[in-house]
């Protein structure tokens, strides 16, 4: 395998791997170590069977079972991420991390490019590790003796929201997850400590008010937007992104109307946090 940093605090490549055929313990270590490294890797040209998507995830943790997006038929395993040429909003169109709402957070998503569009589509991403990293020591010592709510009844719970009536989302019901988590997540096997709140799924910080945990969310969540955290990943059919949702942020950008864009999404389950 041959490893490529893609940007300066987030993002490589990875070549020479075929992730149709089965790995061995020795590649699947050196992913996991890039992975950590890294936040998010890619591989290009890897066209995939549902089977082999599932296989190869299943190398790395137990699966997610999507409870929200539209699974592929006959495998409730792969979530779909998709936007049809009539629909004007996408899925992920705003810095989040998956699954922060969950009592225990998701290791990680593996998404395959199915169909793009011909141009746009494509994907930001944001070192948590790097944000945490360049606040104030004072700043940081504060942060780490507090901890945020999460939830998912704001995003996908039963709401008049149009993008719920359009066949992309399911099980509105389902949405009474709430979460409480370190604001200064010390990340299981990676021996990394990352800014853990998001825009899309975190409410407030534990015992304060929304109206108290207002200001200093906002301030967390430009400082994590900074360019220098960032790196933007081009999509090709075949392509894959694999991140640590504890380590970073993603953002699916909103720049192809008219156009369809399928992609199929695999979740890791995570490990209890100590």
């Amino acid at each position: 395998m041959q490893l490529r940093k893609l940007g300066a605090m987030v993002g490589a490549e990875i070549g020479g791997i075929d992730l149709a055929a089965p790995l061995d313990q020795g590649q699947v270590a050196e992913i996991r170590e890039a992975l950590a490294e890294n936040g998010v890797v890619f591989f290009r040209d890897q066209h995939l069977t549902p089977e082999q998507h599932i296989a190869f995830a299943e190398r790395f943790a137990a699966i997610n079972i999507n409870r929200f997006f539209r699974p592929v038929e006959g495998y409730p395993q792969i979530a779909e991420v998709r936007k049809e040429p009539g629909q004007t909003k996408n899925i992920g169109g705003g810095w989040h991390t998956d699954h922060s709402y969950d009592q225990v957070p998701a290791l990680g998503s593996i998404l395959l490019a199915r169909e793009l569009p011909e141009m746009g589509g494509d994907t930001l991403f944001a070192s948590m590790v790097a944000a945490w990293e360049a606040l104030s020591p004072g700043m940081r010592q504060t942060l780490s003796g507090m901890r945020a709510v999460h939830s998912s009844r704001h995003a996908f719970g039963n709401r008049q929201r149009e993008e719920h009536k359009d066949g992309r989302y399911q099980n509105a019901d389902q949405a009474v997850q709430d979460a409480i988590h370190p604001v200064g997540l010390k990340v299981p096997g990676t021996g990394r400590t990352a800014l853990y709140v998001n825009p899309s799924f975190t409410l407030r910080f534990e015992g304060w008010t929304d109206e108290e945990s207002k200001p200093l969310l906002d301030f967390l969540y430009r400082h994590a937007q900074r360019p220098e955290f960032q790196m933007r990943f081009q999509w090709r059919e075949g392509s894959i992104a694999f991140w640590d949702n504890r380590l970073t942020w993603h953002y699916a950008l909103n720049d192809y109307q008219g156009e369809r864009r399928l992609m199929h999404r695999v979740t890791l389950e995570g490990v209890p946090l100590q």
